[in-house]
């Protein structure tokens, strides 16, 4: 696999679980994949409410990785309904951040499972704030 490319069986989780997203009111399915530094994969998908507090389709894989007790990010895939890059929200941005490491990678791809853009947590959340700044 190049540098360029998903692995297909990545992309076909991602396009399965964007499609099980519930998107009422947004019109706007998203899906996530995360693995652990294990190299299990949990998947999640955005879901709605009529309050418009719904659930990020990151933060829902990173509640299923913590739920099955593990806690370092080595992989976020995130893929969303269109060509254009489908990023982390702010929200899901620091807790992917409470998760990562360095070495973490978020690949965002487009609709059709190509890779649009990679970052380092660095530059997608530059100077975050971690559980490291709490410590005196």
């Amino acid at each position: 696999m190049n540098e360029t490319s998903i692995d297909t069986a990545i992309v076909g989780e991602l396009i399965a679980v964007r499609d099980r997203a519930y998107a009422p009111y947004s019109k706007h399915p998203v899906g996530a994949l995360v693995e652990s530094d294990s190299g299990a994969r949990y998947l999640g998908a955005n879901v709605e409410v009529a309050h418009y507090k719904g659930l990020c389709a990151e933060a829902s894989a990173i509640a299923a990785m913590v739920s099955a007790g593990e806690r370092r990010l080595r992989d976020v895939y995130v893929i969303g309904p269109g060509e254009h890059l489908c990023t982390p929200c702010g929200d899901c941005r620091q807790r992917i951040r409470e998760f990562a490491t360095p070495e973490t990678r978020i690949h965002v791809i487009d609709a059709r499972g190509r890779l649009l853009k990679r970052y380092t947590m660095d530059e997608l959340l530059p100077d975050a704030f971690g559980p490291e700044n709490l410590s005196a």
